[in-house]
């Protein structure tokens, strides 16, 4: 009998011991004390945006910038299709917090204008990546897709500024200075000649229009990036066969990326859209609609 009590309480005792270990290691809950002479630290989540919401893209663009970008809105004589065309057709999307857009379109006696504006609100959802960053990546990829042109030289080239000022001095290195170096012409061919509008580049600039001939963009106007429009900006020129031009311009305030594409196509295929006036009606709303968000 006394055989029989003992085991019994000899696991009783393992019991405990066995309960006393678990309950140790259960204490401890995966966080570790620092060593001596070290600070405990916790990982930080990246900055978010600035930007929580979007502004209404179809009530963005006012009816003065409009009427500006597609003259044939003022040509529609009935006033409710004329209101239809100011208020646009909002693009589709499943998360407005996240991308909203908007369409206007508006036929001239003249040519067909399609304006575009869409807002993207980017979040990045990995905690080292901060929205702004993640808003950098989404617009370098649309840049670099856009495929732009190195920049051109500028007409007023050192080059250029030595060899006038050595047309007024007698020690000339023998270039013969003349007015192509005064009028700032990187090729030295004035536009004296009646040859082609592309020639006549300069007097297109004082008409306010700089297209060639040809259709093809001026090199002043070739695309690039823009320095004074958003933390970061690009414009894109391209002239379809039919002579449609499109021009695009792109920028990133924090983290929201705005594109516009303004596009006209017109009523003949003799004709060719200007790349200044139009370039400086998109530059014009872009700088509105960076104006909102700084508000």
């Amino acid at each position: 009998m006394q055989r029989k009590a003992y085991v019994p309480g000899v696991a009783a005792l393992l019991a405990v011991l066995l309960a006393g270990c678990t309950g140790g290691s259960g204490d401890d809950d995966g966080s570790t004390d620092p060593k001596p002479g070290e600070s405990a630290t916790t990982p930080t989540a990246a900055q978010p945006g600035k930007y929580r919401t979007l502004p209404e893209p179809c009530a963005a663009v006012s009816h003065g910038t409009l009427d500006s970008l597609l003259p044939g809105i003022k040509q529609v004589t009935d006033e409710e299709q004329r209101e239809q065309a100011y208020e646009g057709t909002a693009t589709q999307t499943y998360d407005t917090d996240r991308k909203v857009g908007c369409r206007w379109k508006a036929e001239s006696t003249s040519a067909t204008d399609h304006l575009l504006v869409d807002f993207e609100r980017v979040v990045s959802y990995d905690n080292a990546v901060s929205d702004d960053n993640r808003a950098t990546e989404i617009y370098l990829t649309r840049e670099t897709a856009a495929d732009l042109p190195e920049p051109a030289a500028s007409s007023e080239s050192p080059d250029a500024s030595e060899s006038s000022d050595s047309s007024e001095s007698p020690e000339s290195s023998g270039s013969p200075g003349s007015s192509p170096d005064e009028s700032g012409s990187p090729s030295g061919d004035s536009s004296s000649g009646p040859s082609s509008s592309a020639s006549g580049a300069g007097s297109d600039d004082e008409s306010g229009s700089a297209t060639p001939s040809d259709g093809s963009t001026p090199s002043a106007l070739q695309p690039r990036t823009l320095d004074d429009l958003g933390d970061e900006a690009f414009l894109d020129d391209a002239l379809s066969s039919s002579r449609q031009r499109t021009v695009t311009v792109v920028f990133r305030t924090s983290n929201v990326v705005v594109t516009i594409r303004y596009d006209e196509q017109p009523a003949t295929t003799t004709d060719v859209p200007s790349s200044k006036d139009m370039q400086d009606r998109a530059r014009k709303l872009a700088g509105q609609l960076a104006g909102t968000f700084n508000d």
